[in-house]
């Protein structure tokens, strides 16, 4: 914290602290924590609550607390910390005489010491009440995992943060009655829970009800599906759910109450998500509850006072999520029905936010919801229902771009149709003259079960989340749709079959990767410490092998589902669990029908197909000498096989150092980062064993099928390894659905790849060798080595800005040869597809334009270049970096400074 023991000692023994152990300067002397009642910030009830937590965390350590309104009441010995806004006389009094600003922007934060009327305090100050409240657990934190009280309370080095992103929303979900009741009644899991949120610097929470299913049909779980019914009676209406009692449901409306005034008062917002309008179930002969008194003709009123009802029975909801597509049990199209229920929202007395979920977001409906007179998000998925690399996909799958005259019904005419690119990103929302704000939301298809964190790539997420003026993101937390449409089962959400390793309550396994992603998108570059003391009291001298063993493996699973989505869709792929698809037979598929045709493993699109190769096409390209710039899979097998290797490494270091190893806390890490690990290496080698199975194919080459069986059984072992590691730790059926890719085990995973592997060694008795030309040597030699990519010497400077109705002149150097250069560009608008100019080298500068009718815009424009040396090799500038952690596009706005790759 300071930069030598001496100065440290110095400032310590200034601020009346000792120099030794944890203690304070004498016995008794405590602590002082003063608030003075005039400040409105500092006496608010969210500041009032956070002193409380360092009054807690503190006296936990053995300190004496006192409270108290002024510095001149504090005891004579005390160490004197005061809470307040930053307009308070006795906080600027430290904060000018430790000379530390403190930012204009809302949610700012400083922490700092000095000295005044005689005495060394510390200020924990914000410009307003929540960034006092994120300044103060920050003082608690420390309190808490610091192993050196003294100074972590002390502040010898000024803090003064500030929020990267605008909104830092989780979302929680409720989706299984037998899984999700218990948590939702359980008041104490609540206050912990919202207590961990708010330490961590998230500044809402959302809970989610209605997304048990997606469609109403063959529903068996009803509870709070349609949700109204399930919290109140709306007078003038008699809709109810008859197998719910009226007591129960009076009950639902307390608890919903109580879990939104107890995120306010922790100084976060609180958000209800109602994802479900319909109100009818179809084919679905067992359904545990349903709704009655109902008509078509009452639906859109009763909605509209349902909401406003809701809205004023719980005045601390300040945002209202809607699913407005067709999924929400209403057809497209029915803006009527959303102009009436938005009415609702618009009329309950105060401001509430309206947030729709964009999937078919078309212009009438924009119209209709920013009519409403309310603020309006829009939230589009990021990565599909994945979690992808840390930047915004460069291009959307050719399965969600429209196709002319494409057939579809009513229920889904415009997500389906003529709005499909809306599925799975951002679209085209982000319009400069929007009058709206942009929130991506994480889905939960990647890596829903293991553990994740990761503080680099949540860095480069953070700064990610500001795209093009984005407002920020919304998580959904670890094991969300956990026993979703009717999958549910007793036993604990997390899945454990050896009960020894279950948290208390389930989100207590993520609070590490809460911490990273909390604190990161709230400040991307902030300082190790928030994490590692975290670690540090969980696994002692292991606690950086453990950090750098969770970092490694948490990034395979979003490479993997980067370069090859099987589906954009968590209800069909979930790699962490994966089910295997075939490498030949086309008659198989899977469940893997959202991919392209013919439904084998080497013709998956990547998720970003505008930067990453399809295996086959990579194969292809490869046989011809004629390879792009694009990442391939061998690249990317290199790249998770890498990864693989590091963590397993990490996690032997942290096996040998940590302390507390019969703890479940070290156990659940250790466990989950094997089983990345053994992911990492399957993924990897079947990615290879895809390209060269591909080879084989176009020229028949046995000894190419040879290298493929090999790696295909390599993948096999590596999967198996990750089946008996989880075998007797997670249950025989983990289930996030209903359907067989959706639940089950690894040890289920096995026949299917067993069978595929046979159905390739069959092909070899027919196969031989071909006598092989160069190409098909360097083709299989590039499959089965180590790939290497030329790094670029690449150095341009992008435009301030760009005129609209102008050309954009772009240029670019290097300081290594190069024989040509491609650049593709772009609108920041995944409804259009990229264009492409070859660039002309002119006084040893590359040189090309944006043509003028292209500027004409109100989108920003992105761009990047193809760059080929003077042999064959290609690489992309500014590419994925070698972190693979940076944008690998530059964007311009109009007339405004750039974006630029960092």
């Amino acid at each position: 914290m300071t930069p030598n023991s001496s100065s440290r000692r110095k400032f310590l023994q200034a601020a009346g602290l000792s120099a030794v152990g944890t203690g304070l300067a004498a016995p008794g002397s405590g602590v002082s924590i003063v608030i003075d009642p005039a400040d409105p910030i500092g006496s608010s009830g969210p500041v009032q609550w956070a002193a409380g937590e360092l009054q807690g965390a503190l006296e936990q350590r053995g300190v004496a607390v006192q409270r108290c309104a002024r510095l001149a009441e504090a005891r004579e010995a005390s160490f004197c910390i005061t809470v307040a806004g930053a307009q308070a006389a006795l906080a600027r009094a430290v904060l000018n005489e430790a000379r530390a600003p403190l930012p204009s922007m809302p949610e700012a934060l400083v922490l700092a010491s000095g000295r005044t009327s005689g005495r060394s305090v510390v200020a924990a100050c914000g410009t307003d009440v929540r960034g006092v409240v994120f300044a103060v657990l920050e003082l608690a934190d420390r309190a808490r995992y610091s192993s050196n009280l003294m100074e972590a309370v002390a502040v010898p080095k000024p803090v003064v943060e500030q929020p990267a992103n605008k909104l830092r929303s989780v979302t929680r979900l409720f989706t299984s009655e037998v899984e999700d009741r218990p948590w939702f009644n359980d008041r104490p899991m609540w206050g912990a829970y919202l207590t961990m949120l708010a330490g961590q610097r998230f500044n809402r929470f959302n809970l989610a009800l209605g997304i048990g299913y997606d469609f109403l049909r063959k529903v068996t779980d009803a509870y709070f599906l349609f949700a109204y019914p399930f919290l109140l009676d709306v007078p003038g209406y008699r809709v109810r759910v008859p197998q719910l009692a009226e007591r129960e449901r009076d009950s639902n409306l307390e608890m919903l109450r109580y879990i939104s005034e107890q995120t306010v008062a922790r100084g976060m917002e609180f958000q209800l998500g109602l994802w479900m309008h319909g109100y009818e179930w179809i084919d679905s002969p067992n359904p545990n509850y349903t709704i009655e008194g109902l008509t078509h003709e009452t639906h859109g009123p009763y909605c509209r006072d349902a909401v406003r009802a809701l809205l004023k029975a719980c005045p601390a909801i300040s945002g209202v999520t809607f699913r407005v597509h067709g999924e929400s049990g209403v057809d497209e199209g029915s803006y009527q029905f959303w102009k009436t229920v938005f009415e609702g929202v618009s009329t309950c007395g105060r401001t509430v936010e309206i947030d729709m979920h964009s999937k078919g977001m078309d212009q009438a409906m924009l119209d209709i919801a920013v009519g409403s007179g309310m603020p309006v998000k829009l939230s589009p998925k990021y990565w599909g229902e994945h979690l992808g690399m840390p930047y915004h996909q460069a291009d959307i799958r050719e399965l969600e771009r429209p196709k002319p005259n494409a057939q579809t019904s009513r229920l889904m005419k415009l997500s389906a149709g003529s709005r499909s690119f809306l599925r799975y990103g951002y679209g085209d929302l982000l319009r400069e003259d929007r009058k709206w704000d942009v929130v991506h939301r994480i889905w939960p298809g990647t890596q829903r079960l293991l553990l994740w964190g990761d503080p680099l790539t949540a860095a480069a997420y953070a700064r990610a989340f500001g795209f093009c003026g984005s407002a920020g993101v919304e998580i959904m937390e670890p094991l969300s749709f956990k026993g979703r449409r009717g999958s549910g089962l007793p036993g604990g959400r997390c899945a454990y079959a050896d009960a020894s390793l279950n948290p208390r309550w389930d989100w207590e396994k993520y609070v590490y990767g809460h911490r990273i992603w909390g604190r990161l998108l709230y400040n991307p570059d902030s300082a190790p410490d928030v994490w590692q003391r975290y670690l540090q009291a969980q696994f002692g001298p292991g606690a950086g092998a453990m950090e750098s063993a969770l970092a490694h493996g948490s990034r395979i699973l979003p490479i993997v589902t980067t370069a090859h989505a099987a589906s954009a869709g968590n209800n069909t792929y979930w790699p962490e669990v994966y089910l295997n698809q075939s490498l030949v037979d086309a008659t198989q598929p899977g469940p893997y029908t959202d991919s392209p045709a013919p439904r084998v493993f080497g013709n998956v699109s990547p998720l970003d197909p505008q930067l990453f190769y399809r295996i086959n096409d990579y194969a292809d390209d490869l046989l011809k000498d004629k390879v792009s710039g694009q990442y391939s899979p061998v690249e990317v097998a290199q790249w998770i096989e890498d990864l693989a290797a590091a963590a397993a490494k990490s996690a032997t270091q942290a096996q040998a150092l940590s302390t507390g190893k019969d703890r479940p806390e070290y156990r659940r890490a250790a466990i989950d980062v094997d089983l990345l690990v053994g992911l990492g290496r399957f993924f990897g080698a079947k990615f290879r064993a895809g390209v060269l199975c591909r080879i084989f194919e176009q020229t028949g080459d046995r000894s190419a099928l040879e290298q493929c069986l090999r790696l295909y059984r390599a993948a096999r072992t590596a999967f198996a390894t990750v089946a008996e590691r989880g075998k007797g730790v997670y249950v025989p059926d983990i289930t996030v659905g209903e359907l067989r890719q959706l639940r089950g085990h690894w040890m289920d995973r096995l026949p299917a790849m067993d069978a595929d592997i046979s159905e390739v060694a069959r092909k070899l008795e027919g196969a031989r060798a071909v006598d092989g030309s160069p190409l098909l040597t360097q083709a299989v030699a590039q499959a089965t080595g180590r790939p290497r990519r030329v790094p670029t010497t690449c150095l341009h400077t992008p435009a301030a800005g760009f005129r609209a109705g102008g050309p954009l002149e772009i240029t670019l150097s290097s300081s290594a040869p190069m024989s040509s250069v491609q650049m593709h560009f772009r609108h920041v608008n995944q409804a259009e597809r990229w264009e492409s100019v070859a660039m002309e080298a002119r006084g040893g500068v590359w040189r090309a334009a944006i043509p003028a009718d292209y500027t004409s815009s109100q989108y920003w424009l992105q761009y990047y270049f193809e760059v080929r040396g003077m042999g064959q090799s290609a690489a992309l500038y500014p590419g994925l970096g070698a972190e693979l952690n940076q944008q690998p596009y530059f964007t311009v706005r109009r007339g405004v400074e750039t974006s630029r790759a960092k």
